[in-house]
């Protein structure tokens, strides 16, 4: 089945602005850090850098594309067993939690989660926050699920 653009949801995680000074001043350009899912256990992220924001987010939003995977779910709406995601300083521990809970996450974790379709989990970012970071530590956890 060929993937189109439809079936992915794109979420903007991070916009950061990167000054480069020059011999006439700064020059401005940006990253971005975008992460794309179709809320049935697909999920991609990617990152890209131009000199305006939509060109950043376009950038990024292709690499996501292009690694996209999927995600084992259980019942298409939680993880099936608790897990613990670790990428550089970031670590982040999700739990399986009971209908009607929803998703308790912050900023990153919270995209990544919402966008492969996970609707109850209790997640807790240890370490630090940085969303590159954040967002690799959880999907290395969603990496080591298994379906009993």
């Amino acid at each position: 089945m060929e993937k189109t653009s439809t079936d992915f949801e794109e979420r903007v995680v991070a916009i950061n602005r990167v000054t480069k000074v020059v011999k006439g001043g700064r020059r401005f350009s940006f990253a971005a850090l975008v992460v794309i899912g179709n809320k049935s256990g697909e999920i991609g992220y990617g990152s890209g850098k131009a000199g305006e924001v939509p060109e950043a987010i376009g950038k990024a939003s292709r690499s996501a594309r292009k690694a996209s995977r999927s995600v084992q779910l259980k019942d298409n709406r939680t993880i099936p067993h608790e897990v613990i995601g670790k990428f550089g300083a970031a670590k982040v521990i999700m739990r399986p939690a009971a209908p009607g809970t929803g998703v308790i996450a912050g900023g990153a974790v919270r995209a990544v989660l919402e966008s492969v379709g996970v609707k109850d989990i209790l997640t807790k970012c240890v370490g630090t926050r940085n969303p590159h970071n954040a967002v690799r530590a959880t999907l290395q956890g969603l990496q080591q699920l298994k379906n009993s």
